[in-house]
């Protein structure tokens, strides 16, 4: 059995949020979609994991929630990189979901509906932080900025 670290407020580095079942989850989530946008984004940590060589989680899952439209997105980072939820496209132009005020920018077609989010969340934590196997997952790519076509003339 597996217990996690939840952040999403600020106060929460001395005193995180610490869930230990799939109810805790519920409640997790169900907190985040009554936060302002400006807490929309939790992130998640399994206690019972060991700290790399760093002194830091060698894991760790962003759950990001809209509460008006119904929908979310997750992040795992892991030992096997960075990787975002694939599903919707959103018609809105970009995602992106609040850290304690930080705007964290999503790929346009991360959204899922929230009973996934539910899912993948109870998963990540039942499974001791692996990446959850119950969506789709696309690879972090990094911005690319394309040069401009030609130049002014000096």
């Amino acid at each position: 059995m597996f217990s996690a670290e939840a952040y999403f407020r600020h106060g929460h580095g001395p005193s995180p949020v610490v869930v230990h079942t799939a109810g805790d989850i519920d409640t997790l989530i169900d907190e985040l979609l009554a936060e302002p946008r400006s807490n929309s984004l939790a992130d998640l940590y399994i206690r019972e994991r060991p700290l790399n060589s760093a002194g830091f989680p060698d894991h760790e899952l962003g759950v990001g929630v809209d509460a008006a439209r119904g929908v979310g997105g997750l992040s795992h980072l892991g030992p096997d990189g960075t990787w975002y939820t694939l599903g919707a496209r959103s018609d809105l132009g970009e995602v992106s979901y609040s850290y304690m005020g930080n705007d964290t920018p999503f790929p346009i077609d991360s959204e899922i509906p929230l009973d996934l989010v539910r899912r993948a969340a109870k998963e990540f934590l039942t499974s001791g932080g692996r990446r959850p196997t119950c969506v789709r997952w696309q690879p972090y790519t990094p911005p690319t900025s394309t040069p401009p076509e030609s130049y002014p003339p000096m």
